[in-house]
C-alpha cells in the first residue's frame, strides 16, 4: 500500500527558505513530505523540489504555455487552475499545507477547495486577517495569519512557521478513526425562521439517521451540497432554500448558480421546501441598494435587515427552482407550505402575504414537470407547524424506503 505524503505547496522562487523549514519541521514527525513548486516567473526555474513548476504547468488544459505568459495576472490563474488539475490526480495525498501572499493564496486555495472535506488543509497567508471567504469557500480549509510577511525567516516567522508544520502533522497523524455501523448521514438546511421545523425533522430522524445541518447563509448549501458530490451524504433535507432568493436579487447571502445541481448529479433521494423564500439578506440599512428603498424590510438586527420578496420575484423563483428540479432523474419530494416559508411569513406577521406566496406556488406548479418520481406536494400549514414537518419525514422515510 501506497504511502501517504504531506503536500507543500508554494512559490519556490520567493519563499523557498520558508518552505523548505517547514518540510524539515514535518519531515522530523516521521511523515514524509511531497514539495510543489508554483513559481510562473520562468519555465526554466529549478529549485529542489519533487514537482517542478513546469511538472504543474503541463496539466493545464492548453499546456504549460498558458501558465509561463507574459502576463502576471493570467499566469497565476493558469497555474491555479493546473495546480487544481494535478492534486485531483494523486492518490497519496496524506494533508496539504501552502504558503503564499495574495496571489499565492489565490493560487493554492481552489486547489484546496477541491479536495475531499476531511482532508487536513491549511494555509498560511498574509491575507488571513481579513475576509478569507473567498478564499476557502465551502471548504474546510484552516487559514493561519503570517503576522509577518513571507519573505524570510526571523524571529516571528519561525514560530508561525513551526506552528503551521506541527499544527499539519498533526492533523495528519491523529486521524479520528470512522465509527462503526454509522448512520447514514442526512443533510438537513435552516435559516433562523426556519429553525422549529428543522428542529423537529432531526427530533423524529436522529435515531435512524446523522443529522448534518446547514446553515442557509450563502455556503451552507454549497457545503452540503460539495458533502453530497463527495458520496458523504445519503439523503437531502433541502427545507430551507432561501439562498436562492440573495443569488438572483443581489443579496449578500447568495448561492451559486448551480445550487440543486448536485441532485439531479447524484439522484440522492431529496425532499426539499420554500424555506424563507419570502426574504433577500442584506447588511446593515447602509448597505441596501438605493433601487429597493421603497420596499418592505425588517431589521433582524444591527447588521442584518430582511427585504420582503415580491409577487414577480417569486414568480422568477419558482421558475427558477422548477427548471432545477426537472433536471432530477432521482426521487424528489418538493413541499409547498399553503400557510407561510418562514416564521415572518405567517398570519399577523410583518411579511405575510399570501398574493407573493401564491405566485411562487403557481410558477413552480407550471414549471415542474411531475412524474411518479418527481412531485409538488402542496401542505395546508406554516413551514414552521410541526405537522409540516411530519410531512416532509414522512415523505423522506418513503422515498428512503424505496431506495
Amino acid at each position: 500500500m501506497k504511502r501517504k505524503t504531506v503536500y507543500v505547496a508554494t512559490t519556490f522562487d520567493t519563499k523557498s527558505e520558508e518552505a523548505f523549514y517547514i518540510c524539515d519541521l514535518i519531515n522530523a514527525t516521521d511523515l514524509l513530505v511531497t514539495t510543489v513548486d508554483l513559481s510562473t516567473k520562468s519555465p526554466d526555474s529549478h529549485f529542489d523540489t519533487t514537482f517542478s513548476a513546469q511538472e504543474i504547468a503541463h496539466h493545464h488544459p492548453q499546456g504549460a504555455k498558458s501558465v509561463f505568459c507574459d502576463d502576471r495576472g493570467k499566469s497565476m490563474v493558469a497555474m491555479a487552475q493546473a495546480f487544481e488539475k494535478f492534486m485531483l490526480s494523486r492518490d497519496d495525498i496524506a494533508g496539504i499545507i501552502g504558503l503564499g501572499g495574495s496571489g499565492g493564496t489565490a493560487l493554492i486555495t481552489p486547489a484546496m477547495q477541491a479536495l475531499p472535506i476531511g482532508l487536513p488543509k491549511l494555509m498560511v497567508s498574509t491575507m488571513a486577517s481579513g475576509d478569507v471567504s473567498n478564499y476557502i469557500g465551502a471548504s474546510d480549509i484552516a487559514m493561519l495569519y503570517s503576522v509577518t510577511d513571507i519573505a524570510g525567516l526571523n524571529r516571528i516567522s519561525r514560530q508561525v512557521l513551526a506552528n503551521a508544520a506541527h499544527s499539519i502533522a498533526g492533523a495528519v497523524k491523529f486521524v479520528i478513526p470512522q465509527a462503526k455501523n454509522e448512520k447514514p448521514a442526512l443533510g438537513l438546511t435552516m435559516f433562523g425562521v426556519t429553525t422549529p421545523c428543522m428542529q423537529a425533522i432531526s427530533a423524529q430522524l436522529i435515531d435512524k439517521f446523522d443529522c448534518l445541518t446547514f446553515h442557509a447563509t450563502g455556503t451552507g448549501g454549497t457545503a452540503m451540497e460539495k458533502l453530497a458530490a463527495s458520496h458523504l451524504l445519503n439523503g437531502l433535507l433541502d427545507i430551507t432554500t432561501t439562498e436562492i432568493c440573495d443569488l438572483l436579487f443581489g443579496g449578500v447571502l447568495a448561492c451559486g448558480p448551480d445550487r440543486l445541481d448536485i441532485v439531479a448529479q447524484t439522484e440522492l433521494p431529496y425532499v426539499g421546501s420554500c424555506g424563507a423564500l419570502d426574504m433577500v439578506n442584506f447588511g446593515n440599512p447602509n448597505t441596501i441598494p438605493a433601487h429597493y428603498k421603497d420596499r418592505l424590510f425588517y431589521p433582524h438586527n444591527a447588521q442584518v435587515t430582511l427585504m420582503r420578496t415580491t409577487k414577480e420575484e417569486n414568480q422568477l423563483m419558482g421558475e427558477w427552482i422548477g427548471r432545477k428540479l426537472n433536471a432530477c432523474n432521482g426521487e424528489v419530494r418538493f413541499l409547498i407550505p399553503e400557510g407561510g416559508v418562514s416564521a415572518l411569513d405567517a398570519p399577523g406577521q410583518l411579511f405575510w402575504s399570501p398574493e407573493n406566496d401564491a405566485a411562487l406556488f403557481e410558477a413552480l406548479e407550471k414549471t415542474v414537470i411531475q412524474t411518479e418520481r418527481r412531485r409538488l406536494i402542496r401542505v395546508p400549514y406554516n413551514i414552521n407547524d410541526p405537522r409540516f414537518a411530519d410531512e416532509a419525514v414522512n415523505q423522506f422515510n418513503q422515498i428512503w424506503n424505496k431506495k
